[in-house]
């Protein structure tokens, strides 16, 4: 039997790499925006605050995508779907890099979304069910490996007196390098663990039932909301912040953000280990300590304090998302646990949708120095309501 096992762990090895440089591929395009937009918003010739529409349109795209993922599974297969989906956003990459007009770009922040919901639901559920919780968690460091990277290319091209868009072609080219791997590997997904039966059995649950009768389960929906907007929200407007604030050159500020992402990278990589000594629910409460912290230090009057603010919000991010998602079957029971994990990733994605966007519009009037306060805000939010959702799911099993 061990002899006959040993293949199968081998490819399963094998995979799990390939699906690493997957989420690298989604966290490349996911931090681009954000770090370029100071230097895009005057070649485009519009408003600093017209990039959260662009941010907004690609959010959506990923929800849309996000919550047909399960029928599309059903027809394409993990392998085709996932290779279609970073083909979507490589090619949307490149047309960003070819486009000088804003309403170009609007039309394609769709693909890219619709692209990456498509990632980002099917690697999910698949590892979810074929790996274990700390590789779940190390498969989110590996986004923040694509995320930390976007900034840096970007930051080197603006450094140079070169455009941001020689750094979305460029990030492009590595996404399509990505296709490529992807297709290669076809025969190591076909022979692996798929779940489209039991993904269809679950969405027959019904959505709004599983309201109704799970206690927790609405805070839970509104803690996974407020999350997304804090970590989108800075991924979105940090670099502003720092070119409209702290005064610093749009090129420093693009690499200064890759730091935020780092600390998320770094974080999620050590959350895999610190899985064994401490639990989800204290995994979670500790990042959002941090997070704080890190906002302390980003409100003090000094520069000094700018860099290790940047990479304690990006470590107090770290653990926060997974650990939710790992803690869903304890909460709710395993019966349910995809559709309600469908349900949290849609809060989540309605948050990254709607809220940078309207931070965007709110600094118009308060100043993007108010951007400490938007995520204080939240972040005094998403502590209450954890505590809540804590409290209910602990009544309820208690009865």
């Amino acid at each position: 039997m061990a002899k006959s096992s040993s293949p199968v762990l081998f490819k399963k090895s094998i995979l799990l790499l390939v699906i690493y440089m997957a989420f690298i591929s989604l966290g490349l395009p996911d931090s681009l925006l954000g770090a370029a937009w100071p230097a895009m918003f005057e070649d485009l010739g519009v408003p600093v605050d017209y990039g959260g529409i662009i941010f907004m349109i690609i959010a959506a795209g990923t929800v849309v995508s996000s919550l047909l993922s399960g029928k599309i599974l059903q027809i394409l297969g993990y392998p085709l779907m996932i290779t279609l989906s970073v083909s979507m956003t490589a090619l949307a990459l490149m047309g960003f890099s070819f486009s000088g007009e804003f309403i170009y770009l609007c039309l394609l922040a769709i693909p890219l979304g619709l692209g990456a919901g498509g990632v980002d639901s099917a690697l999910n559920t698949y590892v979810a069910i074929n790996y274990q919780a700390k590789q779940m968690n190390w498969l989110h460091s590996f986004w923040g490996v694509g995320a930390a990277i976007g900034p840096i290319i970007i930051g080197s091209y603006l450094a140079q007196g070169n455009s941001w868009s020689e750094g979305y072609s460029t990030i492009a080219s590595i996404q399509l390098g990505l296709v490529l791997i992807l297709a290669l590997s076809f025969p190591l997904w076909l022979k692996s663990k798929t779940n489209e039966e039991s993904s269809e059995e679950e969405g027959s649950s019904g959505f709004f039932s599983l309201l109704r009768r799970l206690q927790g389960l609405k805070h839970a929906l509104f803690v996974f909301f407020c999350y997304c907007t804090i970590e989108a929200s800075f991924g979105m407007w940090g670099a502003s912040f720092l070119v409209f604030v702290k005064n610093y050159e749009v090129d420093q500020a693009a690499r200064l953000t890759s730091l935020y992402f780092f600390g998320i990278t770094l974080g999620r990589f050590f959350s895999g280990f610190l899985t064994a000594h401490f639990t989800n629910r204290q995994l979670v409460y500790l990042g959002q300590g941090v997070i704080g912290l890190g906002l302390v230090f980003l409100l003090l009057p000094f520069s000094i304090t700018v860099i290790p603010g940047f990479l304690l919000v990006g470590l107090g991010c770290a653990p926060i998302f997974p650990s939710l998602l790992h803690e869903t079957p304890a909460n709710f029971g395993e019966k349910h646990a995809q559709s309600i994990m469908g349900l949290q990733m849609a809060s989540a994605y309605v948050g990254i949708t709607l809220m940078p966007f309207l931070f965007g519009k709110i600094a118009i009037y308060t100043g993007y120095g108010f951007l400490l306060g938007f995520l204080g805000i939240f972040l005094f939010l998403i502590i209450g309501m954890t505590k809540r959702m804590n409290a209910k799911v602990d009544s309820s099993s208690a009865n």
